[in-house]
């Protein structure tokens, strides 16, 4: 490793890059976990900060050097929140919809029922898990909390069970599956094929969500938890949040469409593609297919479900969605403010640095992705963050992903998995459980931080195995 190093050294004339990227990280991890500097703030600044700190930067010869770090970090901030904010605006619309016309609830009820209450922890790892999908993890645990509560009530028993089973579906196509903002920031960052990252999210993810719906299980035989009141909703109140006749809400076919829909046009399009890139059929299917326009049909989609429910007219769903459209601006202000702190460490040449002092060591990069993500999310606290900062830390040494001997998908998994590890007190998510759940601090590190971990690492084996016997298989 040192003679590596020293090969860096030689070629690049400096240790500079590191010094770069480790300033870098640390001024991130400062500035939201000890600072409490806003994230969108915090990303912007390290932005900058980073390309200060560089040797060079393109059009930096032509001027002033920071002058051009400042204009430059704008500049990539700007182009990521082109490639997402519309998506994310429009994920958020169908997430508000799917709650307020009773979409969800409906998906839910089918699940369960469809199962049976014997298999009730099933019925709600694949209701979070698929929800999830544009809807944030917060929202669905909030939307399914009273649900896994009125089962143990009704059965006397594995309500811890049924907690674990709601986190571990969500959690992971929140951190695995676009459009929700950390992966589709990573599909941009490494630029990856949307289509297939969609299925290959998936398809990855079903083991790890299933993995933490038994440790649950494992979980509710030795911990003495039993149903818990949260803020806001009382046991006696349980049953009535679930009583509506299913007449009054919507058809299943239409509550799953508006998150199938887009799924099914932007992967079936990347498929098609394979096949062939010419004919009429195929140009509709590009046009369709295009994550903008494929999600513009979703949203229009959720908002005539929740117009039909309400019986209100299209000019008054614009005061609904007024409430998502504001909380997804701060999530395309964060997100696209990561975009532009990775693309500045492109920019530092830190990416060629890496690459060298790695290249003949024989060190995984799954494994180094992993990991990264991992100390980032324990650090600071947000598995978006970490994911973004990762993806572009990642995005720098890997170049356009050639020579990589496996598709650039599972350095994505790889990524998401480790932004799973670590969650505790600076971790928004663990408050969200701790509170909504009605848990302690000390239950919560116990079965939450503990159920992400495992997850987080049977993902990483999963990723290892699976890249290893199939390594082209999502290229």
């Amino acid at each position: 490793m040192n003679l590596s190093i020293l090969a860096v050294s030689e070629t690049s004339g400096s240790y500079w890059p590191f010094a770069v990227l480790a300033m870098g990280i640390v001024f991130v991890i400062l500035a939201i976990a000890v600072f409490r500097i806003h994230a969108f703030i915090s990303l912007i600044l390290a932005a900058v900060f980073v390309g200060a700190l560089s040797d060079s930067l393109p059009g930096a010869e032509e001027g002033n050097h920071f002058v051009t770090a400042i204009g430059l970090a704008m500049t990539e901030f700007g182009t990521t929140a082109g490639k997402i904010a519309w998506v994310i605006a429009l994920a958020a619309i169908i997430g508000v919809c799917l709650m307020e016309s009773g979409a969800a609830d409906r998906i839910v009820r089918g699940m369960v029922r469809t199962l049976g209450e014997s298999r009730a922890g099933v019925a709600l790892v694949l209701c979070s898990f698929f929800l999830s999908i544009p809807v944030f993890f917060d929202t669905v645990f909030f939307l399914l909390i009273p649900l896994a509560q009125a089962l143990a009530f009704r059965l006397g028993r594995n309500y811890l069970y049924f907690v674990m089973a709601v986190c571990s579906g969500g959690v992971i196509t929140h951190g695995l599956v676009p459009p929700t903002p950390g992966p589709l920031v990573m599909v941009e960052t490494l630029g990856l094929n949307l289509g297939f990252t969609i299925v290959a999210g998936i398809g990855l993810g079903l083991i790890p969500a299933f993995s933490g719906l038994y440790f649950g299980k494992w979980l509710e035989g030795r911990l003495d938890i039993g149903v818990r009141e949260s803020p806001g909703i009382r046991i006696v109140d349980i049953e009535a949040i679930v009583s509506k006749e299913d007449s009054e809400l919507p058809s299943f076919f239409m509550s799953m469409l508006p998150v199938v829909l887009p799924v099914f046009l932007i992967a079936a399009t990347s498929f098609l593609g394979i096949w062939t890139t010419e004919g009429q059929f195929y140009e509709l299917m590009q046009i369709l297919g295009n994550k903008n326009v494929a999600m513009l049909l979703g949203t229009i989609i959720a908002l005539y479900l929740l117009a039909k429910q309400r019986g209100v007219s299209f000019r008054a769903l614009g005061e609904v969605i007024e409430g998502p459209l504001g909380m997804a601006g701060t999530i395309i202000l964060i997100t696209s403010a990561g975009g532009s702190f990775g693309a500045m460490i492109r920019h530092a040449g830190v990416g060629d640095s890496i690459r060298m002092a790695t290249e003949d060591t024989g060190f995984s990069l799954i494994i180094m992705a992993w990991l990264v993500a991992a100390i980032m999310k324990v650090a600071q606290g947000s598995g978006t963050v970490s994911m973004i900062t990762t993806s572009g830390i990642i995005a720098a040494i890997i170049g356009n992903g050639t020579g990589l001997g496996y598709s650039p998908v599972y350095l994505f998994a790889a990524i998401a998995f480790g932004s799973q590890m670590g969650s505790w007190m600076n971790d928004s998510g663990f408050w969200v459980v701790c509170k909504l759940s009605g848990f302690t601090e000390k239950e919560t590190l116990k079965t939450w931080t503990a159920l992400l971990a495992v997850m987080g690492i049977v993902g990483l084996v999963e990723v290892l195995i699976v890249s290893s016997i199939v390594p082209n298989l999502f290229m």
